[in-house]
């Protein structure tokens, strides 16, 4: 079981999950809008592209950073470093801007299955933000001479989709009322990028206090 993080990192994580399942971005505005529009059995394979990306963004980070490890434990140094800075940096983008969630049932034919699932791949693969906060967020979670470090950005990675699935399903079923509830109470919104923002902010500062030493 050396794959598995220790229980304050895994708590931890699984804290920052959930936050991130319910901060509003371009994954659940594009289920929501779906659901409205095609229903909510359409909006499922959106999100089953969606996890598809997260699964191929997993095996890069994994094996990626695995090979920068063994290749310069500087490099990950930096990256774990540059990694916090960018936690940071959303943090202060979250206070700054705040969430939006601005999505309308807009009429549009049936997609299909194989279509739909393409869209949720494809929104969350060639996301550049996506792309960077999983080549900094994973690595945060792990340690330089950890032997099983491959085995644990693999199992973060497969845990994030876990415990990120529920949220995204309640999400769809409840895409219309959810919608027009928070579209009605935009303090709640700021409530979220508030939230995210002190968390992210405190993990960052942890990092690079730690790293200091």
């Amino acid at each position: 079981m050396d794959f598995l993080p220790s229980l304050p990192t895994l708590i931890t994580f699984t804290g920052m999950c959930l936050l991130l399942a319910i901060t509003p971005g371009p994954d659940m505005t594009l289920s929501i809008s779906r659901a409205l529009s095609q229903g909510s059995r359409r909006a499922l394979y959106v999100v089953v592209g969606t996890t598809i990306g997260v699964m191929i963004h997993t095996l890069l980070v994994a094996f990626g950073v695995s090979a920068l490890i063994t290749a310069s434990p500087t490099a990950f140094f930096l990256l774990k470093t540059g990694g916090a800075g960018y936690l940071l940096f959303l943090a202060i983008q979250a206070v700054r801007q705040g969430s939006s969630l601005k999505v309308e049932a807009v009429a549009e034919p049936s997609g299909s299955v194989w279509g739909n699932i393409s869209t949720g791949l494809w929104v969350n693969l060639l996301n550049p933000k996506v792309i960077i906060f999983f080549m900094t967020f994973l690595p945060q979670f792990v340690t330089a001479g950890d032997p099983a470090v491959t085995q644990k950005l693999l199992f973060l990675g497969f845990f994030f989709i876990v415990v990120g699935m529920p949220i995204n399903i309640i999400v769809i079923f409840a895409a219309d009322r959810l919608a027009r509830w928070l579209q009605a109470n935009p303090k709640v919104l700021r409530g979220i990028d508030y939230t995210f923002a002190g968390v992210f902010s405190v993990f960052a500062v942890k990092i690079f206090m730690t790293q200091a030493r």
